[in-house]
């Protein structure tokens, strides 16, 4: 099938791998948390911090980039965040320790971050520069090509850990990083042909201006205050749940009076749609990272399975997700998938209450299945609900605000599993994280289920 008018595959290639690389790492580390704490000698609340560092770093970093997307250009920042990627995957080869690997998951984090909002931001721009709309197919392919790689990370970190050891699902970043690198500066339209705008910031001082540093400041203090508050809940740190209401409004109160907002408040509040789109993408995470993560420890260290094998019994996961994904890929009626993401992730916490650590395999593989189609089906429904309620001026900062809505979820994930499981995975927490699944999914299916502008029939 022939590239859509304007679209090359030169052009989409990069726009594609890029985004990959944030979703990979996301889910890679979940089979590694076991071999990575046996080897440091950690406990599983302390392990988890390599999950929860990457979220972290994740949820602050994608809006800020996006924002800086929106403002310099996608492709500097694209470029940018690669270079920042192939660091944090050599890294624990030269320092060694958690220290070490958490700086990785750090650095991956950031640089990781920069690909989804500058890809967003690209298709954008290049359908200004065309006059036409961005081919559904090619923005559900975004979607798909991140959604299969998370899916796939699981199984591709059980075979790279089985091979090679844990320290292996770090440096295969650094090939994937240089190809994505290659073919960008290869192909990607250089930032000084973007449409112009306005607004847009010239000169390092007014892109200073526009991008909102206090703003920035304000939103990764508060962002970072309640995350370590959530992560460690069993301290009873309530100092810090009070330092981020204290910055959060702080920061309200700055983005309301500052002339280019990095959080335009008033936009989100009239915008209802796309703030109703941010919170779906929430709790369907909440679930969503609550099974991936769980499911894994759990696997591993109460039903005894090796880091291959936990890999290998999320494949369902990662069958259903791409099948469910293309199956939406050119739909554009969203809320039946988008109920359906929270009907079907319901059913499957409904189920985990009944596994335990004695149960059969083909409970397990069901169980898994039951997570891969709401993940394909809200991923690109709710990606094309977002591209097309975000302001054109603003889908770096729109987009990147949308992975944030989706780390914040996975932060509270890992909070939940840090809380249920303690020193060690057992049957019990096992059972606790389901109740949160059934919440959290249950919450979803209805917020969709009632949104009246999301469509039913599909547009002509």
């Amino acid at each position: 099938m022939s590239a859509p008018r304007g679209f090359s595959a030169r052009f989409v290639a990069p726009v594609l791998i890029g985004p990959m690389l944030n979703p990979i790492n996301t889910t890679m580390i979940s089979v590694a948390l076991v071999p990575i704490a046996h080897d440091l000698q950690l406990s599983s609340s302390v392990v988890i911090w390599l999950v929860a560092g990457l979220y972290l770093a994740s949820a602050i970093a994608q809006p800020t980039l996006g924002k800086l997307a929106d403002i310099i250009g996608p492709r500097t920042v694209y470029l940018g965040g690669l270079v920042v990627v192939l660091i944090g995957g050599v890294l624990p080869a030269f320092l060694g320790g958690f220290g070490g690997v958490l700086a990785a998951r750090v650095l991956i984090g950031i640089g990781t971050s920069a690909a989804y909002p500058s890809a967003m931001t690209l298709l954008r721009d290049r359908s200004t520069v065309l006059g036409r709309p961005t081919p559904p197919a090619l923005l559900s392919g975004l979607s798909i090509a991140s959604l299969s790689t998370a899916a796939i990370g699981p199984v591709l970190g059980g075979v790279l850990i089985a091979l090679f050891g844990w320290h292996s699902i770090f440096l295969v970043n650094v090939p994937l990083a240089l190809i994505a690198l290659g073919m960008s500066i290869a192909w990607l339209p250089s930032d000084r042909l973007r449409p112009p705008m306005s607004d847009r910031a010239i000169g390092v001082v007014g892109a200073l201006k526009a991008l909102d540093v206090p703003g920035i400041l304000l939103f990764a203090l508060a962002i970072a205050s309640l995350l370590v508050f959530l992560l460690d809940l069993r301290s009873g740190l309530w100092w810090l749940l009070a330092l981020a209401l204290v910055l959060s409004g702080a920061l309200v109160a700055w983005e309301l009076r500052t002339r280019t907002p990095f959080l335009d408040l008033r936009m989100l509040a009239a915008n209802r749609p796309l703030t109703r789109t941010y919170l779906r993408l929430f709790l369907v995470y909440v679930a969503a990272y609550s099974m991936l993560n769980g499911f894994s420890q759990w696997l591993q260290g109460a039903a005894g399975f090796g880091s291959e094998i936990a890999g290998l019994l999320q494949l369902p996961t990662v069958l259903l997700a791409g099948v469910a994904s293309i199956a939406v890929a050119k739909n554009t009626a969203l809320r039946l998938p988008l109920v359906l993401a929270g009907v079907l992730p319901f059913a499957g916490g409904a189920l985990l209450l009944t596994i335990t650590s004695q149960s059969p395999i083909w409970l397990l593989l069901l169980a898994a299945g039951l997570f891969g189609i709401p993940q394909g089906l809200a991923s690109v429904s709710n990606q094309a609900a977002l591209y097309r309620q975000a302001p054109r001026e603003q889908i770096g900062v729109a987009a990147g605000l949308s992975r944030t809505s989706v780390y914040v979820g996975a932060i509270v994930a890992s909070a939940v599993i840090g809380l249920a499981y303690g020193e060690s995975p057992t049957d019990a927490g096992f059972h606790a994280i389901a109740v949160v699944v059934l919440v959290a999914a249950g919450s979803a299916a209805l917020l969709a289920l009632f949104d009246r502008s999301l469509s039913w029939r599909r547009a002509d």
